[in-house]
């Protein structure tokens, strides 16, 4: 069976969580017999049949770039070539762009959506969207969501439960490198013994002020890994606070960041609104291993991380709920060597790529061939 992943960016040219999961799908579903390709936009211009890892990627060449959506006047024609030699779309959501494509050509191919996130910051233009979006929603086969919390508390998939099943993501730590002795030496000699981490994104709404402004006082080293549009203002916050336990360390090699991974004391992941999804890096502490902190945004992330089991979950944008859960861990090793424990088997349990893959092939073959097959 051969699918078509449709989304607004891919390897190599950036790293996020939804492109994660579309590698874990195409890699892991070769086995399976899923041959997966990739099209995605690209400012470096259109590009047919480049390989990443084990399978193709394609790209059109980026058009325009407004509020958050790529647009694209060679992805019609791309999209149309690709998607004829296809047994099934598989489409990531939101991309509005993506309606619109889907609409233009006409497309009469089985079709499965990847509900990524509900569109939380373009309000205004969310309205003029909304006719379009439901449109799509409506006419596509299958909608996944990787989280019963999601489902929950999402008004849009609340129109379409119908059609809305749940496939938790899931990663294969086979596919991450394995750290050498000198990067462990290395980074423990930087960081010391204990420190917490965060792995992401510097966006809007990854709750980083809040981190900052929890790790005044200087006792509780925190390295952050990752670039992003705040980062200039994060480093003057602290600046500001006088923060000289706070390791900018921009983005790391994967070595490196499988290093951090492995020695960090704890994960930190204070995303306070509704766009974390998910979160992939909370999935990757979970994998290694790690005791996590996170808060309760009615999303994935605390299906990941369970108050009280496999770390602590706190109010948003409390700085203060923060620290205090901070220095609950870090000043209790015990606890949260038990939570990183239990992290570990939740991961093993119910986040495996093995366990994604699968689900996702019996509703490939669900939406191609009928339920019998």
């Amino acid at each position: 069976m051969k699918v078509l992943h449709f989304f607004k960016t891919y390897y190599p040219e950036t790293m996020g969580g939804i492109e994660q999961v579309i590698f874990q799908l195409a890699e892991g579903g070769i086995p399976l017999g899923i041959q997966s390709e990739v099209l995605y936009l690209s400012r470096r211009g259109s590009a047919r049949s480049e390989r990443v890892a084990h399978h193709l990627s394609h790209r059109s060449k980026l058009s325009l770039h407004v509020a958050s959506t790529g647009f694209s006047l060679s992805a019609f024609r791309d999209f149309t070539e690709l998607a004829s030699e296809a047994d099934l779309i598989h489409y990531h959501f939101p991309w509005p762009y993506m309606d619109l494509v889907h609409f233009a050509t006409r497309l009469r191919k089985p079709t499965v959506l990847s509900y990524h996130s509900d569109i939380i910051k373009q309000k205004r233009l969310l309205k003029l969207y909304q006719p379009l979006m439901h449109r799509f929603l409506g006419t596509v086969d299958h909608i996944v969501a990787a989280s019963p919390n999601y489902v929950a508390t999402s008004p849009v998939l609340g129109l379409f439960r119908d059609k809305v099943s749940i496939i938790p993501f899931g990663l294969d730590k086979k596919t991450y490198p394995i750290p050498s002795p000198e990067r462990l030496a290395y980074w423990r000699a930087r960081l010391g013994e204990r420190f917490f981490l965060f792995v992401g994104a510097l966006r809007y709404y990854k709750g980083l002020t809040f981190l900052l402004q929890a790790a005044r006082g200087g006792e509780m080293p925190v390295a952050i890994v990752g670039c992003g549009p705040l980062k200039a203002e994060l480093h003057a916050l602290a600046n500001d606070l006088g923060l000289s336990n706070i390791h900018f360390l921009g983005i790391l090699p994967d070595e490196d960041k499988a290093a951090l991974l492995t020695l960090c004391y704890a994960f930190v992941f204070p995303s306070h609104l509704r766009s974390e999804a998910f979160g992939i890096s909370l999935l990757e502490a979970a994998m290694y291993g790690r005791p996590m902190i996170s808060c309760e945004i009615g999303t994935g992330t605390t299906y990941i991380n369970i108050a009280g089991k496999t770390g602590l979950v706190v109010p948003p944008s409390d700085s203060l709920a923060l620290r205090y859960a901070m220095q609950t861990l870090w000043e209790q090793p015990q606890l949260a060597e038990r939570m990183g424990h239990e992290a570990a088997s939740r991961f093993e349990a119910l986040f495996t790529a093995e366990a994604m893959i699968t689900s996702y092939t019996k509703l490939y073959r669900n939406c191609c061939f009928g339920a019998d097959q």
